[in-house]
């Protein structure tokens, strides 16, 4: 059985499996809970002895002002001592209505030590009536001496001391495993006295003057624990564990429930749900998989120590307590420095990363069906334009090229009949990809862009990618329109691979992406294209705002013709970049980018970008920082601007050229929404799709209260 001891050379508690006999360890216990007893009872009890020795199992000593007198009983006709110690069902804690918080109840225990006995010593001094009372049991109290009465000239105490029966316990001696069990609970009575006395074990002082010191004696020194005294009944810790188990040590009234009970449930409870609310309140509800409270539980590690009213447990060893919280007496409410203090502690992140290790492994599990593996021909999956030699042994050198949509699917489907269809594939996405890092696994799953993509590439999420060898297609193409918005669905490609699959970006040359011009100038034969927006506005501040030249902005790919499209794909090498790995900063650059935990990080990053920032595409290879921190952030800070209503106008861009456009017609009358849109979309350059621009018309139109609308 694994128990909780504590360790001779560290000085710190540690979980050792021992081998001991539980009964032997409980009448042990129980003269101590009496001597804990006795401390409620008599609160100017000043010290507790404890001795464990080979041949003697316990020899408990307390100095207290309330004695056990050394008198006849007038009901029983014998010495209360006697009583006390050697008949069995004596007891003043059978009232239930009398509110007491001590751990003996039904008049056993002490009596189950001496029975248990081969010899049992019980001396108490009684300093009023001046008098020393000793007697003794033997042969498991079936011989119960004389007691002995004598002068006394000392001060107040009473000492048990018993020598085990241990043929009874199948033993030859007391072992060592036993005995550390004994001198871990002098520790425990030490803790769980709230400093009220002192206790020594084996003659020597115990240095644990709080509550707060034993929950030292069970964490590392630079481990993080929040000690807390809630009032005078309850004082609580709260530490982490490695992720392996729900661990707790627990006192009620003194008495070790080392299984925990109602009371552990009652605090831990109150962290569970703390945990899950900040979990919930967080986008991806903390990870692939949804965080529950046995997952939560699982990294805690719980102290309590605390006093209960008239205490049920679950058995006569009171390893778990049961009473009922509204039975206790009193309230444990943690408060929320305790909390929040758990909350910053590091066990949302160590949730997340246990949440991602567990979607890694239902996904590797999803993926690895029979029918998702290597496949030559791949069927179920529309629209996909499969490569020739697609899952065959040339696999690795073929490209996927992901589309922006069926009109940019159509444009490189005509760049085909220029490189062929052996080794190139194309999948159109729908519009953008989702956030990999705020979905969960089912969530995942259940996209089916996201799960076609990985049933097209046979990706396995439990593999270590060191090449493409095992993979359908060597490589992934990403072809979308030149605007701010095609950079934000390159960047969600690359945020799902280096989420889920994060081996493959080491792997050179496994992501390209396809890039065509967004702005093309033409002037009698002279032409001069553009592939980056910041770019064009370079040159055309320095041409004299582009006055003479004809200028054709490619709202799509889809704009492009099929002519343009055999251009771009028989100038292949001008067209085509790959992405390079140089190291975990643009891990953490991507993170930056897509975690939504880390808004302050993006604000900087968008603040620094500077005027005029783009990417050279003139360059064979791109890295995932140049990227980031030159295209990305682009879009980051445009969708900033046409987010935020202007502080001049109160109008956001799209806003501000509904209205340019309706000055222009000179609207006096009713006009289609359609109608309006597409004369907007002409005049005022706008450049996203119609339906959003027709969502603008309208929601401007709305006359009712709250509808946002240029007269709110």
């Amino acid at each position: 059985m694994t128990r909780v001891i504590l360790q001779d050379k560290s000085g710190q508690m540690i979980r050792k499996k021992l081998d001991y006999v539980p009964a032997l360890y409980k009448i042990f216990d129980e003269i101590l809970v009496n001597a804990a007893d006795n401390l409620v009872r008599c609160p100017t009890q000043n010290r507790i002895d404890v001795e464990a020795e080979e041949h003697v199992a316990a020899e408990s000593t307390s100095t207290v002002i309330r004695v056990l007198a050394a008198q006849m009983h007038g009901e029983h006709k014998c010495y209360v001592p006697e009583l006390v110690f050697g008949h069995l069902l004596t007891s003043d804690n059978y009232d239930d209505s009398e509110k007491k918080v001590v751990g003996g109840r039904n008049g056993y225990g002490a009596k189950l030590t001496n029975i248990f006995s081969t010899q049992f010593v019980l001396e108490t001094a009684d300093s009023s009536a001046g008098k020393n009372y000793k007697q003794v049991w033997e042969k498991n109290m079936g011989v119960c001496n004389k007691p002995v009465i004598s002068n006394n000239k000392t001060e107040d105490f009473t000492q048990v001391t018993f020598y085990p029966d241990l043929k009874r316990f199948g033993m030859d001696k007391l072992e060592e495993d036993i005995c550390a069990l004994f001198r871990r609970r002098a520790y425990d009575v030490a803790a769980s006295t709230h400093g009220r006395c002192t206790v020594y074990l084996d003659g020597k002082q115990l240095d644990i003057k709080s509550f707060e010191d034993y929950v030292g004696l069970h964490l590392k020194p630079d481990a993080f624990r929040t000690c807390k005294v809630i009032n005078e009944r309850w004082e609580i810790a709260i530490g982490l564990t490695d992720g392996s188990g729900f661990q707790q040590v627990s006192f009620v009234n003194s008495i070790n429930t080392s299984r925990g009970g109602s009371h552990v449930n009652y605090v831990s409870d109150q962290v569970v749900n703390a945990v899950l609310e900040k979990v919930s309140k967080q986008k991806g509800g903390g990870g692939p998989l949804a965080v529950k409270a046995q997952h939560v539980k699982g990294y805690l590690m719980v102290f309590v120590n605390c006093l209960v009213e008239n205490p049920a447990f679950d058995s006569q060893t009171k390893e778990t307590l049961t009473s009922k919280r509204e039975r206790f007496g009193s309230d444990c409410k943690l408060p929320d420095d305790v909390l929040e203090a758990v909350l910053e502690s590091g066990l949302i992140d160590a949730l997340q990363e246990w949440s991602k290790a567990m979607g890694k492994s239902e996904l590797a599990q999803h993926l690895n069906r029979s029918d998702l593996g290597m496949q030559k021909r791949l069927f179920g999956v529309p629209k996909l334009e499969d490569a020739n030699k697609a899952g065959t042994k040339e696999g690795s050198s073929c490209t996927l090229i992901l589309t922006e949509g069926d009109s940019a699917k159509a444009l490189a489907v005509a760049g085909l009949s220029v490189i062929g269809r052996d080794h190139y594939g194309i999948f159109p996405l729908r519009g953008k990809l989702r956030n990999v890092r705020e979905l969960t696994v089912k969530q995942m799953l259940e996209n089916r862009e996201i799960d076609q993509v990985m049933r097209i590439m046979a990706l396995d999420a439990s593999k270590e990618y060191q090449d493409v060898k095992s993979l359908r297609y060597g490589s992934i193409m990403i072809m979308t329109d030149q605007d701010y918005d095609g950079s934000h669905i390159k960047g969600l490609i690359i945020n799902f691979i280096q989420n889920w699959f994060p081996s493959l970006l080491r792997v050179p040359g496994f992501l390209k992406e396809f890039v065509t011009p967004i702005v093309k100038m033409s002037r009698g034969e002279e032409t001069i294209t553009f592939f980056t927006v910041p770019e064009y506005e370079e040159w055309k501040q320095a041409n004299n705002d582009g006055h003479g030249w004809k200028c054709k902005y490619y709202k799509g790919l889809g704009t492009s013709t099929s002519a343009e499209a055999k251009e771009y794909f028989s100038e292949m090498a001008k067209h085509e970049i790959q992405f390079t790995y140089s190291g975990e900063k643009e891990d953490d650059l991507i993170d930056m980018a897509f975690n939504s935990k880390r808004a302050d990080d993006r604000k900087a990053w968008i603040s620094a970008c500077e005027e005029g920032t783009f990417v050279d595409h003139a360059q064979p290879d791109l890295s995932y920082t140049d990227f980031i921190e030159k295209e990305l952030v682009l879009f980051a800070k445009y969708d900033v601007v046409r987010a935020i209503p202007n502080m001049v106008d109160g109008l956001k861009p799209g806003q501000r050229k509904v209205l340019f456009g309706a000055f222009k017609k000179k609207i006096s009358g009713e006009i289609k929404v359609a109608q309006l849109s597409g004369y907007i979309a002409e005049n005022s350059s706008y450049h996203h799709g119609e339906v959003s621009l027709q969502g603008t018309i309208i929601a401007m139109a709305q006359t009712f209260v709250g509808a946002n609308n240029v007269r709110g």
